[in-house]
């Protein structure tokens, strides 16, 4: 047996019975802990240059169309996207139809995005959704909205919008995100911020920083948190050399009305 032979022998695993659970069980986890280094890996490749501003609005699947919450993110969204952004939701109903569906009143200009996640009694991608992803998990599918997004709106919404604001929080906090706002719309948030700030910050030490609290941006209304996200996409225009596709010029906010 030549030198090459013997290396690579000894380099090669040695093969494992199916009828060995425990080694079998070891192989599966080894391999998936594996994919993770893989997926961890490809997602430091960034982009020099992001075709176009992408805005996530998150909120509730349970607010119906013609309800005034349904109504303004529908309008927020259609405003967000005169400046040319492009709307990403869940893909669900509910507000995230609704920013869908705003998105929609103007195709030639934005791309109206879903990132759905398969739940058993969950509904299908509503019909405004004109690129759909499907995940199977709330891990990977938190991490393309991570991936994705330049800037988080976050509407009334129930547990999973809380969760997606939450994550969204502390990556911010730690610096994984950087420069992308994160606005809270509506008078159910503030409340949450000020429970972290008591709750938190008072504790002994404190669990927190006090900067930590001023990370979510709580606005009352949409006209607000559209004119953070223009200010947001000027500078992003004005380092992408983007503005071309943009009316932010042109903007002219409805009356100042709560979601």
């Amino acid at each position: 047996m030549t030198h090459k032979e013997e290396s690579s022998q000894s380099g090669r695993q040695a093969a494992v019975s199916l009828s060995d659970e425990g080694q079998v069980r070891d192989v599966l986890a080894d391999s998936i802990l594996g994919l993770w280094d893989v997926v961890n890996n490809l997602t430091r490749l960034k982009p020099t240059r992001r075709e176009r501003f992408r805005v996530t609005l998150f909120g509730s699947a349970r607010i119906a169309p013609g309800t005034f919450s349904y109504e303004e993110t529908k309008r927020c969204a259609a405003e967000l996207t005169k400046l040319g952004c492009d709307i990403i939701t869940g893909g669900g109903p509910g507000l995230m139809q609704a920013a869908n569906e705003g998105a929609a009143t103007d195709p030639d200009r934005s791309h109206s995005i879903g990132i759905r996640v398969d739940l058993p009694f969950e509904q299908e991608v509503n019909s405004f959704v004109g690129q759909a992803f499907e995940h199977r998990t709330f891990f990977t599918r938190l991490q393309q909205f991570v991936l994705q997004s330049d800037a988080f709106i976050v509407a009334p919404g129930g547990i999973g919008t809380a969760l997606e604001t939450l994550m969204a929080w502390q990556l911010l906090q730690v610096q994984h995100l950087v420069g992308t706002p994160l606005i809270l719309v509506g008078e159910m948030w503030p409340g949450l911020v000020e429970w972290a700030r008591a709750s938190m910050i008072s504790a002994d030490p404190p669990l927190a920083s006090e900067e930590d609290m001023n990370i979510p941006q709580c606005v009352k209304n949409a006209d607000v948190a559209i004119a953070i996200i223009r200010e947001y996409h000027s500078r992003w225009a004005d380092e992408f050399g983007s503005g071309s596709n943009s009316e932010a010029g042109n903007y002219e906010s409805s009356a100042g009305t709560e979601m």
